[in-house]
């Protein structure tokens, strides 16, 4: 199946293509994350931040989580090498939103549908790359209405291509190589004849790593199939698999040998879609999957391993929504989602006795939802919303939300939310390995956010402030009597802070960035920095085009009393060679500063990339 989707994207190396950079200033962005429905972010109480294809393309890297680190306030994720975050122990790829993010309390979609390990519950962030990615849509706070558990911190939806606004064919492929000994190809193409469309492609990556026993291999592809039933009805079905291989070189002062993994995910789905003047919505069945196989190595002159720690998961299910306008000014979405989850956990030796079983488990979620928005006059509308969430082990929880949104001017708006999220305990807590707990209740949190945007000729800017309050969260404790330990409700935090974004669009080649948060927490977190600022200079001319990044990091707690301050400077030129062929190089971390974001995985110092992008 692998080669046979590694194979597609040949088909269309002789297309036509027509990419164009949108450098123009937006006037109205129009996201369906926060309603599932498309909707002016406007009239949304919710703070969202919108990443284009063009932004993403921009740096000319793989994985959208750099982008999406960048461009987004109170955003962040660790890393421990140049491509390759991994799962397991160890593992980086780590994403918090204003300082919430730990295991499972930030949901990641793939065109709405949730993408998680289903016994872990965790976000797989190798599996989240550019060659078929569209836009991101960034909800920053809870999401729980519309998403349930996981969604507590925010919710990150990778919106997939595809070719319902083109009329003829596009393909793209990128090759580029650079420092230890890294390689990256991709190619993807849209095509559209009458009433069919399909997008797809395929990416390769490779590398030596900066350390020791710290290579990376990956092999992704990805297909979307459309179909036009009618004027407002739409068929689609996807799949998407990708199979990436790794070592784990441990913190450099304990470094682990061979600790191997090879990780296998897969998601696929099938949805209805309908569009009319006074309602829209949507009907989607879906199944992820995933295989791994993980040695978690030894330490040097210790013993090795006499097994492999292997698993299956899956999370299937159901999403269904109609949004409906029943007057003036109204829109009423009602949802119904559904999703079984879980897998096979267990030990496999290599001396061939019986495999040693972890566990074998999987649970459901059933939940229905109203998110009620009505316009209250010319410059103001109200955002009702309640959800009843059904989990199989937790029980019942409700999740309401309140927001109201001022336009008072044509683009001035301010937004008042008040906001509650969840995530129920992971398999992995409740039953797999000696801290676990069947009894676990699920960890909440109530969020309070006010915004104000505007924009000003060329400028827009945007400025939030936020406070949270949670309880019940999760942690590994020592049990009262001293043996051992145990997974436990025990923790209160409160977390508040502020942020900013701005853009300025000179002219039609040259726009300008900048954004800045705060967080301040009564307790240390890990992987949540204090301050974050990011500043960007794109320019984008006729044969040349160039992107130089700036982004400070100061109290970036990483464990053990200890915080991490540094700034990263990367640049990267592009020339357009003829109309087909464009030349580009980059370099990352060129001031080489010594810094890490997880403890004891120091990230490389300056690295360098070149090479090509095609268009046929």
């Amino acid at each position: 199946m692998k080669k046979i989707f590694a194979a597609l994207p040949l088909c269309f190396c002789a297309l036509n293509v027509n990419a164009q950079t949108d450098t123009t200033v937006q006037h109205t962005e129009i996201v369906v994350t926060g309603t599932r429905n498309s909707v002016d972010v406007r009239y949304l109480p919710l703070t969202v931040t919108q990443i284009s294809n063009a932004e993403l393309e921009r740096n000319y890297n793989f994985s959208v989580l750099p982008a999406i680190m960048e461009q987004t306030p109170g955003l962040f994720a660790t890393s421990r090498g140049i491509i390759g975050y991994g799962v397991s122990t160890n593992a980086a790829g780590g994403i918090k939103i204003r300082g919430v993010g730990s295991m499972a309390q930030l949901l990641v979609l793939i065109d709405g549908q949730p993408q998680f390990a289903g016994l872990m519950g965790h976000p797989i962030p190798d599996a989240y790359q550019s060659y078929y990615t569209e836009k991101v849509e960034i909800i920053r706070g809870p999401s729980c209405l519309l998403y349930g558990s996981n969604a507590m911190g925010g919710v990150i939806n990778i919106v997939t291509k595809d070719a319902q606004k083109i009329d003829g064919a596009e393909t793209d492929f990128q090759i580029s190589g650079g420092s230890y000994g890294t390689f990256q190809a991709s190619g993807s193409g849209k095509f559209r004849k009458g009433k069919f469309s399909t997008a797809l492609g395929v990416s390769y990556q490779r590398t030596d790593g900066h350390r020791q026993n710290s290579d990376f291999e990956q092999l992704s592809d990805f297909i979307k199939v459309g179909y036009d039933i009618s004027d407002h009805w739409i068929i689609n079905a996807d799949i998407n698999l990708t199979d990436f291989k790794f070592s784990n070189p441990g913190p450099e002062n304990a470094p682990l040998f061979d600790a191997d993994a090879d990780i296998y995910r897969g998601l696929t789905s099938l949805s209805v879609t309908n569009n009319y003047a006074k309602t829209s919505g949507s009907f989607r069945v879906f199944y992820d999957w995933g295989e791994h196989e993980i040695n978690d190595g030894h330490l040097y002159n210790a013993p090795e391993k006499t097994y492999l720690y292997k698993h299956k998961d899956f999370i299937g299910g159901i999403n269904a929504y109609q949004s409906v306008s029943f007057f003036n000014g109204n829109r009423t979405t009602f949802g119904f989602d559904y999703q079984n989850f879980g897998g096979k956990a267990w030990n496999d030796f290599f001396d061939g006795h019986s495999e040693d079983l972890v566990k074998d488990k999987n649970q459901n979620e059933i939940a229905g939802y109203v998110d009620f928005r009505q316009e209250i006059t010319s410059w103001s509308s109200l955002d009702l919303g309640l959800r009843v969430d059904n989990h199989s082990q937790s029980g019942t929880f409700v999740v309401p939300q309140f927001g109201l949104s001022f336009y008072t001017q044509k683009d001035d708006n301010v937004k008042l939310l008040v906001s509650k999220g969840f995530r129920n305990p992971t398999i992995r807590e409740m039953y797999m390995f000696p801290p676990q707990n069947d009894e676990l209740k699920p960890e909440e949190m109530m969020n309070y956010e006010i915004s104000y945007s505007k924009r000003i000729n060329h400028l827009q800017f945007e400025v939030n402030t936020f406070y949270i309050k949670g309880e019940n969260m999760i942690l590994t404790v020592m049990r009262p009597e001293g043996k051992g330990k145990i997974n436990k409700n025990v923790e209160n935090f409160e977390n508040s802070g502020f942020e900013l974004s701005a853009k300025y669009f000179l002219n039609p080649a040259w726009n300008f960035a900048l954004n800045y948060s705060f967080l301040n927490t009564n307790k240390d977190i890990e992987g949540a920095p204090k301050n974050k600022i990011f500043f960007s200079a794109a320019y984008s001319g006729e044969k040349f085009s160039s992107n130089l990044t700036v982004e400070n990091i100061s109290g970036l707690y990483i464990g053990e009393n200890e915080e991490e301050n540094y700034t990263l400077v990367n640049l990267n030129f592009g020339y357009q060679a003829t109309k087909n062929i464009k030349l580009f190089v980059k370099g990352e971390n060129l001031l080489a500063q010594k810094y890490q974001t997880y403890a004891g995985f120091y990230m490389p110092k300056a690295t360098f990339m070149g090479g090509v992008k095609l268009s046929f």
